[in-house]
């Protein structure tokens, strides 16, 4: 039998993986306290709060919140 076989849904981490803050942070070259504000503000990517406190991204919620604020030149 598979791994499904104990009744668990399948694990999607590798097809949408959660990053971690420090990971967004380097992608968009930006400090952690300019991050905090966006958050503050409403305008940081969607995340999840983890019970320990710690922050992640899903890269399809990163990638979307990307391309939503590009702008082509003109």
């Amino acid at each position: 039998m598979g791994s499904r076989a104990s009744g668990r849904r399948p694990v999607r981490a590798a097809a949408d993986p959660m990053l971690t803050l420090d990971e967004v942070l380097t992608e968009l070259r930006v400090a952690r306290s300019t991050f905090d504000d966006w958050r503050v503000k409403g305008l940081a990517p969607d995340y999840v709060k983890l019970p320990n406190g710690q922050l992640r991204v899903r890269r399809s919620v990163l990638d979307a919140w990307i391309a939503e604020r590009t702008r082509e030149a003109s």
